[in-house]
């Protein structure tokens, strides 16, 4: 019982979050401004999941199947069996692509080579051999006592409240949070080239200083990233990474590396000289930086192609 509702736990969580295409989300700006060759294979494989919400949402109903599957002791085994297929797909992924996650991935697969290994006549039985097979008790849990019969289904009914229902409602909050924050952010989300750069009172040419910045990305969900790499900023793929908040009353961005971060590395004031054009003044690294930034009329075929049942020519 404990390794199935394990299983059930694994496919509800990792299930759900793809339900709302939340575990691979769509490649950003940074990432599709980023050379491929640049990309480490477990980052290639996010974009992929990432850019198909419908197949990543597929994903999520297989895994969310499994779960819904396993909590039933008559279901048990068509969960069991479906899962080991969505895990064994699961577990090629990460050791084919470099995902860190092999040896968890592996290990919930052996729990559903586990679980079928006891229906094992059975399952060889009705898809092998075409014979009947008699019902399974391989499950059947005999509790005598009126109170273990509470006491299992109050655990059930706790374990149903907090991994399926809290967590539909805490990934539906989530998808919720990133569609109003997308559609509340003042800066307009795009690729700025960087046209000019003043450093501590002198003008930066293209290349010229350790802080030179050649473009500016700023995301919808409040990431972006900076090329080249700054070494302040958290590098990834030869950018260096941020994540920013603007406070519209001082007219200021705030720059951290991670999300988890609370206190700014810096502050630069930012002024919208007219729709595609921002400035950016203040202090990094002691320097005192102005720059002026034109955004990109860059459109990426990849973001935007759609979706189609049919295409014989869509290349």
């Amino acid at each position: 019982m404990v390794v199935r509702y394990h299983v059930a736990l694994v496919a509800l969580l990792y299930g759900i979050n793809k339900l709302f295409a939340l575990q691979m989300p769509f490649p950003n700006l940074s990432l599709l401004s980023t050379t491929l060759g640049d990309l480490l294979p477990m980052r290639l494989s996010w974009i992929f999941m990432g850019y198909s919400a419908p197949y990543q949402v597929f994903s999520g109903v297989m895994e969310t199947l499994v779960g819904l599957l396993l909590l039933s002791r008559k279901t048990a085994l068509a969960g069991v069996l479906l899962g080991a297929g969505v895990f064994a797909n699961v577990f090629v992924l990460n050791l084919c692509y470099d995902i860190p996650v092999k040896l968890f991935s592996m290990q919930t697969l052996f729990c559903c080579f586990f679980l079928a290994w006891n229906d094992r006549k059975r399952v060889w039985n009705f898809f092998v051999l075409n014979r009947n097979t008699t019902p399974s008790n391989t499950y059947e849990l005999v509790l005598p006592k009126r109170w273990q019969r509470i006491i299992r289904i109050l655990l059930k009914s706790a374990f149903i409240l907090l991994f399926v229902v809290l967590q539909f409602i805490q990934s539906w909050s989530m998808y919720s949070e990133d569609r109003a924050q997308a559609a509340s952010q003042p800066i307009e989300a795009g690729i700025y080239d960087v046209t000019e750069m003043v450093e501590n009172g002198d003008t930066l040419s293209v290349g010229e200083g350790n802080i030179r910045w050649k473009d500016v990305v700023f995301d919808l969900d409040g990431s972006g990233s900076i090329y080249p790499a700054d070494t302040l900023l958290r590098q990834r793929y030869k950018r260096g990474y941020f994540v920013f908040e603007a406070d519209t009353s001082a007219e200021v961005i705030r720059f951290t590396k991670s999300y988890a971060d609370t206190i700014p590395l810096f502050e630069l004031r930012y002024a919208q000289v007219n729709d595609s054009t921002l400035s950016l003044s203040g202090i990094v690294r002691s320097d005192t930086l102005s720059l002026l930034l034109q955004r990109r009329n860059r459109q990426f075929p990849l973001s935007e192609r759609q979706f189609h049942w049919v295409s014989e020519a869509n290349r």
